[in-house]
């Protein structure tokens, strides 16, 4: 047994007797800022940053969640570009408003939407549109014959390019096939035949159709044919632009443009809920717009632009009108452009016709968000996105407002957060009564209490893995 030593002890004895009991002396615990954040959660900083528009916050952190394209854009992003999937009744339509609104707090932001959804003769977005004091841009073929809103393919502010690829896919989308050579042929003699001729005026769709139906002289001898052939080369394109003519689409684009569209308001609103979604006039529609807004609300300045589309498969699911928009993607990257499409089902895109261009969109949109889904469709999903295992299994279990966000592979499940000034314009719905919006309240505050309860459990079990650390380091 070791001796003691005994001027040790009389100073232990004499130290307990001015400053009480020496206590043991242990190590000190070591540990990293991630350690640490991870024991106390609403310290750690916000996953995509702390600048831009607040979403919500992420339900097992309880994190504020904070997104912007914008801001994220070349270090975290590489494209600006955003995909919304999920069912009706989640929460989508719920996101894309607020966000809307709270980006438009920021003075160098412009938005377009594409509104194709409404009732009661008026779009989703008029509520809002009313609330900013702005008037929906209604495209609408009977609005159109009695004054309405005009947009004119062949406006002079559209190149002569641009001009001749939206007549192509106006014609293609119709026709449901790519244009033979031709075809193409007359289509393009009768367009530089107009633009040329007619200069006192903006050319109009009607001048195309005329010229289609009696090409000149010069056209065959310039092919070296006779000239009945040409004009049975056009004819098949004269008759489907008929139909923006006189047909069921007649007034909207068989004019010169409206003179009234504010192209420096702060948001713009067309509002196509007057035209049948599942028409061939949508996707028809869609083009017109898409082109017509790049070369004239697209400008090389210092604005950053959102251009919003709902019901966006029509785009995404026409390889005619995805090539269109796959160069208004590219080129609205280095304009500030962010483009963001809500689509029902993924489905309904990637086992289509345009299943190639739609691939090419999809690839453009680095951030994508999933509401609740069924177990089937969740996994095929996750399949084309490259979404985590985890996230796949918990998106049929979402309940409304709570989504699975994938930001360039930074996947969160994140709660979405309405404030009560936002709630009237937010949920439009003529359904919505008192009853009904208390049972969204009820639900919400549901969904409130599972995210709660996640997060306590994840809490607990980053204390725990704290705790270990803790000893561990003692050890």
């Amino acid at each position: 047994m070791p001796m003691l030593d005994p001027l040790a002890g009389m100073t232990d004895a004499f130290t307990s007797f001015l400053f009480g009991r020496v206590e043991t002396t242990r190590l000190p615990v070591r540990t990293s800022t991630g350690q640490a954040q991870a024991v106390y959660l609403p310290t750690a900083a916000p996953g995509l940053g702390d600048s831009g528009v607040i979403i919500g916050r992420e339900v097992y952190s309880g994190k504020g969640y904070i997104y912007d394209p914008f801001q994220l854009y070349g270090q975290q992003l590489p494209a600006p570009h955003w995909l919304v999937l999920g069912e009706s009744g989640n929460g989508k339509s719920a996101l894309e408003k607020t966000y809307v609104l709270r980006q438009l707090r920021f003075r160098d932001r412009q938005v377009v939407v594409l509104d194709a959804q409404g009732e009661d003769g008026v779009g989703e977005w008029n509520l809002i549109a009313k609330a900013l004091g702005l008037t929906p841009i209604r495209l609408d073929p009977t609005a159109a014959l009695n004054g309405g809103i005009k947009l004119n393919p062949l406006d002079p502010a559209i190149t002569l390019t641009g001009q001749l690829a939206l007549l192509r896919t106006i014609i293609e989308v119709a026709m449901g096939r790519g244009l033979d050579e031709r075809s193409g042929f007359a289509l393009k003699v009768a367009h530089a035949f107009v633009v040329e001729t007619v200069t006192e005026r903006q050319p109009i769709l009607t001048d195309i159709v005329e010229r289609l139906r009696h090409p000149q002289q010069e056209s065959a001898e310039a092919m070296n044919v006779d000239l009945d052939d040409v004009r049975a080369w056009g004819l098949d394109v004269a008759l489907v632009l008929d139909r923006l003519v006189d047909g069921d689409l007649r007034g909207m684009f068989d004019g010169p443009t409206s003179v009234d569209i504010d192209l420096d308001s702060p948001l713009i609103v067309f509002d196509l809920s007057h035209i049948d979604r599942n028409s061939i006039a949508m996707p028809i529609l869609m083009a017109i717009v898409g082109v017509w807004l790049e070369h004239t609300w697209i400008r090389p300045d210092r604005k950053k632009r959102i251009f919003l589309v709902e019901e966006a498969w029509h785009i995404i699911n026409s390889p005619f009108v995805a090539q269109l928009f796959q160069r208004l993607l590219k080129f609205g990257r280095r304009l500030g452009l962010s483009f963001v499409a809500v689509v029902h089902h993924l489905s309904d895109v990637v086992d289509g016709a345009a299943a190639k261009e739609a691939a090419a969109i999809l690839k453009m949109a680095s951030t994508r968000t999933i509401y609740a889904q069924k177990a089937d469709e969740a996994r095929a999903t996750g399949k084309v996105l490259g979404l985590p295992r985890w996230a796949v299994e918990i998106i049929p279990t979402l309940t409304p407002g709570i989504a699975v966000w994938d930001v360039n592979g930074n996947v969160q499940v994140v709660k979405h957060l309405i404030t009560e000034t936002e709630r009237p314009l937010v949920f439009t719905d003529r359904a919505m009564t008192e009853t009904s919006v208390q049972h969204a309240a009820d639900l919400e505050a549901e969904a409130e209490a599972e995210a709660e309860a996640r997060a306590e459990a994840h809490v607990a079990a980053q204390v725990a893995l704290a705790k270990q650390l803790a000893d561990d380091a003692v050890a």
